[in-house]
């Protein structure tokens, strides 16, 4: 019985290996990105291909330029040299210098007030005493302290009272002449303002001395006089 089913199942094994064919995949498949699934077993049917993702393409250029500029040599201003001592000459030099261009320049300039001392210092050394007061009196300030001192300076070879009485006559000499007529105006305001408030002052005074001068007329009790009968004489 065993040898009967077992020849029956041989046999049956033998026609299923000559009548079935077997099944292979329809297609090849190539994996680009993500994941196939492909279904085989004899049937007809297509690959079902499922992609994710995305593809970027990146181009990068990059390009330096680099421009150096060097600032030119510093502008040096020029310097003024005196030979000697005995000069009475200052210098002054200015610079500029920018990253194109650089200029300097220099120029020496007279002192005045140096000059006036050292004419007036030969002046004294030759027994000129009168003209070395009369060159430092040039300076405003010189010429108002020897005002302030009562000794004014020299005009027209007259001196002391002489030489105030011309001042006073043709002040528009005067070194100082700005200054002296500012403070003029000053003293000219003040004077006014002084005499404003002495004329006030007055004004109230006299008012007080009218009003006292009614109070005593009230107080005091003139008596009329009688009239007087005159006779002929007999």
């Amino acid at each position: 019985m065993n040898y009967y089913f077992t020849g029956i199942l041989i046999i049956l094994l033998t026609l299923l290996a000559f009548c079935v064919k077997p099944g292979y995949s329809a297609e090849t498949q190539t994996n680009v990105s993500g994941s196939n699934t492909s279904i085989e077993g004899g049937y007809t049917g297509g690959a079902t291909t499922y992609e994710s993702g995305s593809s970027s393409n990146t181009t990068t250029n990059s390009t330096s330029n680099s421009n150096i500029r060097s600032a030119p040599p510093t502008s040096s201003a020029p310097s003024y040299n005196s030979m000697t001592q005995d000069v009475c000459a200052v210098g002054g030099s200015l610079g500029v210098q920018t990253f194109g261009l650089g200029i300097s320049g220099g120029k020496h300039f007279i002192d005045k007030n140096c000059e006036r001392l050292k004419l007036a210092r030969i002046l004294n050394d030759f027994g000129m005493k009168v003209a070395a007061v009369a060159i430092l009196c040039q300076d405003e300030r010189v010429f108002e302290s020897m005002i302030q001192a009562g000794t004014p300076c020299p005009i027209d070879g007259k001196i002391g009272k002489e030489a105030q009485a011309l001042w006073s006559k043709y002040d528009h000499e005067r070194p100082d002449y700005d200054v002296y007529i500012k403070r003029m105006k000053k003293r000219e305001k003040k004077e006014k303002d002084l005499e404003r408030q002495r004329l006030k002052e007055q004004a109230k005074m006299t008012k007080e001395f009218e009003k006292v001068d009614k109070e005593i007329e009230k107080k005091i009790i003139i008596p009329k006089k009688k009239p007087v009968n005159w006779e002929s004489p007999k």
